[in-house]
């Protein structure tokens, strides 16, 4: 019982605590040994400086100036054409987290307005970066978020259906190969036999060449009025 009491009596302080931080004037802080005023013009100084560049101070911070000093400018002329030209400063604001430290300074250009944010190391005081946002009303945030979830949500679906074609390619490896292999029996099936012509094969006649040597024998006989005994026929040549 006594260690929820003393559970509930902490929470309590710590509400306190933060209730009493919350209210605490922020001109009144010190800020690793800087004032709000300080590093309010450390602010309003950078930002007048960048408005006032000629081309040869850019230049010469492009040619000489840290590696720092030449993303501050970089980051400066990257968002002019967007909000046009610098007019005049507002808002000031410190926001401390763990060991970084904010400054955010509201700028009023000629088409809309920008954040100036200056990013320092807060044991050291090192300024460590800056960065310069357009402020886009809430329609404009909808509206980019709308098209980039329409551009995301076309990527998905165009990658969705080239996989759905590839899929689908493999489906017809099979039926072209099909008709690649009844394509080749049908050519085969079409191509002419070789036909093999058959010549019946002559037998000549024998002549039985006794009945016609009598014959003969006889006509010279009787031709000639001697006897078929007389003579002798050796050999008959056909013409």
């Amino acid at each position: 019982m006594r260690k929820k009491i003393a559970l509930c009596l902490g929470m309590i302080a710590m509400m306190v605590m933060m209730l009493c931080a919350c209210g605490t004037d922020p001109k009144a802080v010190d800020y690793n040994g800087y004032s709000y005023d300080e590093l309010y013009s450390t602010s309003l100084n950078t930002v007048q400086v960048l408005a006032e560049l000629t081309d040869e101070n850019r230049a010469y911070i492009m040619q000489s100036g840290t590696e720092l000093d030449q993303e501050i400018v970089n980051a400066w002329d990257a968002v002019l054409p967007e909000v046009g030209e610098y007019k005049e400063y507002k808002d000031f604001s410190i926001t401390k987290s763990g060991d970084t430290l904010t400054t955010d300074l509201i700028l009023v250009f000629e088409n809309r307005e920008a954040t100036f944010e200056m990013v320092f190391k807060y044991h050291s005081m090192e300024l460590t970066g800056v960065t310069i946002e357009p402020v886009y009303s809430l329609g404009e945030k909808m509206s980019k978020a709308g098209m980039n979830t329409l551009i995301s949500m076309s990527v998905v679906f165009a990658v969705l259906i080239l996989i759905s074609l590839i899929i689908y390619c493999f489906n017809i490896f099979p039926y072209l190969e099909k008709k690649k292999k009844e394509k080749n029996q049908t050519t085969v099936a079409e191509q002419p036999k070789e036909t093999v012509e058959v010549v019946p094969e002559v037998v000549e006649p024998v002549t039985d060449d006794t009945e016609l040597i009598a014959v003969i024998a006889a006509a010279i006989a009787a031709s000639t009025g001697t006897s078929t005994s007389d003579f002798v026929v050796r050999s008959i040549n056909r013409r």
